[in-house]
């Protein structure tokens, strides 16, 4: 559970990242009709735009945070030679695995790219 709930997390950080920096863009009539959506540029934005640089400050911490949260959550322990690898691998590999690599892999992919590419499509949905 606590995996997704990270990963869902970092991935609407980083969707929120990119498309507010697209909707900065635009005037404030053409930022939607959506109500949450006007009431989060109209705080985001307010003023000169001050509130904008503190979340992203906030928001870079979270995405952090949540990065180790969720490698230490795929992270191994396995000591490569006394005993069964995962899914019978080598030792070399198991050692590989043990660093944490494929979680990385997986939480830059899953919870970073995909949704930021998503938001650049999509940045007012």
């Amino acid at each position: 559970f606590l995996f997704f709930f990270f990963m869902a997390i970092v991935g609407m950080l980083e969707g929120m990242q990119i498309a507010f920096f697209a909707v900065a863009k635009l005037p404030a009539e053409e930022r939607g009709t959506s109500f949450f959506g006007k009431k989060t540029c109209d705080l985001l934005f307010k003023g000169n735009g001050e509130n904008l640089p503190g979340f992203m400050i906030g928001r870079q911490l979270t995405v952090v945070f949540s990065f180790f949260l969720v490698a230490s959550i795929t992270g191994l322990n396995i000591t490569p030679g006394e005993g069964e690898n995962i899914f019978g691998i080598s030792d070399g590999a198991q050692a590989f695995l043990n660093y944490g690599f494929h979680g990385a892999v997986i939480t830059t992919i899953l919870a970073s790219i995909t949704w930021q590419l998503a938001a650049s499509a999509f940045p007012m949905a």
